[in-house]
């Protein structure tokens, strides 16, 4: 092994290490949920922050999730190659974004002890950079067609249909393709409507204007507080409305860390996402969360959270701080809520209307939360109670192995809930059992 290698994994072992150190007489912290969390108070970590990440592992055999009472899990397709997010086409083909972070040059020795765990974790190394194709012919549940629809895109994740043509959301830009029904592939190269800077938090979620004349563009922040300063978060950690016709683009929600999943609600007809909040303050502090956002909302990053809780970490703003919206709902510390998807009451037996949700799980907590697909139901256009599991077992019994990670979800076109799994490399399809 590659003494870089080694002193990467003995950096690990140290951060490790330090998780017993910090908790140590903090007792057990219960995962802070629902519409008015009680947040624990902020326990800034240092220059050494919790490290903890379960080596990937994937599916072997028979072995799959865990499902919900009266539901049933089955493998769409496996053999992929890390899928994030998908989109279902109206002929009823999915088309699935393959694709991961970039492992970036380690600056300091947290960095390369990072860089180590989030390889070892299946979460960085060579993107895919792959749109694909599945189709289940035959009607089975079970897609037996594959084909490469486009290649060669910078990190894919969002994709939007409208009419003929299919917008991408790139790491670095969007891109718009021609689309014929049908098809099985697409070599025209993409037409640029949108520059985005790359890098960070790298994901770019797209969703279409009920008319359709918008895009949606969920882009993340370079950092964890604004660590190189204001400027260089410019345009960032916030939603892009995107004109289709002018081609014009602006702010709709700002001071969200890094939101990525979005969904409509029904009956308030809000846009709402799910955002990964901050780390180095707590295994709860402060939560991840869901939320509605509202045209010119400020959501409180990188100056506060929650309810304007102060990050003093951070140089302070006091009218950006007055200006912050609450989020709608807690979902956990360090849940890494990713993916997000309306369903329609009667989508699933036994569950209500509400939001499905990839929890993929993150590193900044000494036991580990999330890795699940969880469900919290509306009810007047407004999410309450607390979460339901739909599917589980994604992590070992002593969290040392993932098996997978939820990350996007989706209803495909026979009302099956579809998610996306970047360590298993599958796409899990639920119903009822």
């Amino acid at each position: 092994m590659p003494a870089s290698a080694l002193f990467a994994r003995f950096v690990a072992a140290v951060g490790a290490a330090a998780v017993a150190i910090r908790h140590s007489g903090d007792g057990p912290r219960q995962p802070v949920y629902g519409t008015t969390p009680a947040i624990p108070d902020a326990k800034p970590q240092g220059k050494i922050p919790t490290l903890k990440m379960p080596t990937a592992k994937g599916w072997e055999g028979d072995h799959k999730p865990t499902v919900a009472a009266g539901l049933k899990v089955n493998a769409f397709a496996k053999g992929l190659d890390h899928p994030r997010n998908m989109l279902v086409l109206p002929n009823g083909d999915v088309l699935v974004a393959e694709s991961m972070g970039e492992s970036g040059k380690p600056r300091t020795l947290f960095d390369l002890a990072m860089s180590s765990t989030m390889e070892r974790a299946k979460a960085t190394g060579t993107s895919p950079n792959r749109l694909t194709l599945l189709r289940d012919a035959d009607g089975d549940g079970t897609a037996e067609l594959r084909h490469a629809f486009i290649e060669n895109v910078r990190q894919p994740f969002g994709m939007v249909l409208r009419g003929d043509t299919l917008y991408v959301g790139a790491s670095d830009a969007v891109l718009a393709y021609p689309y014929e029904a049908g098809v099985t592939r697409i070599t025209t190269p993409g037409r640029k409507i949108m520059d985005l800077i790359p890098g960070g938090h790298w994901t770019r979620n797209l969703i279409a204007s009920k008319d359709g004349t918008k895009l949606y563009v969920a882009v993340g922040s370079l950092s964890n507080i604004g660590d190189a300063g204001m400027a260089a978060e410019e345009n960032r950690a916030c939603i892009h409305e995107l004109d289709l016709a002018t081609g014009r683009s602006r702010i709709y929600g700002s001071g969200l860390r890094n939101p990525v999943g979005m969904a409509w609600e029904p009956e308030g007809g809000l846009l709402w996402t799910v955002v990964n909040e901050r780390d180095g303050l707590g295994d709860e502090t402060p939560p991840d969360y869901l939320t509605s956002v509202v045209d010119g909302g400020f959501y409180g990053w990188p100056y506060c959270y929650w309810n304007r809780v102060v990050d003093d970490r951070v140089p302070q703003d006091a009218a950006k701080v007055a200006s912050a919206r609450q989020p709608d709902y807690a979902l956990g510390g360090h849940t890494a809520s990713l993916g997000l998807c309306w369903l329609p009451e009667g989508t699933l037996p036994g569950f209500p209307a509400g939001m499905a949700i990839g929890q993929h799980g993150s590193w900044n907590r000494s036991k580990l939360s999330g890795y699940k697909l969880a469900f919290v139901e509306f009810q007047g256009g407004k999410p309450v109670g607390m979460p339901r599991e739909i599917l589980g077992g994604f992590l070992s019994p002593d969290e040392k192995y993932s098996y997978g990670r939820p990350v996007g979800v989706a209803i495909a076109a026979d009302g099956a809930v579809l998610m996306a799994d970047d360590v298993g490399d599958v796409i899990w399809r639920v119903t009822g059992a």
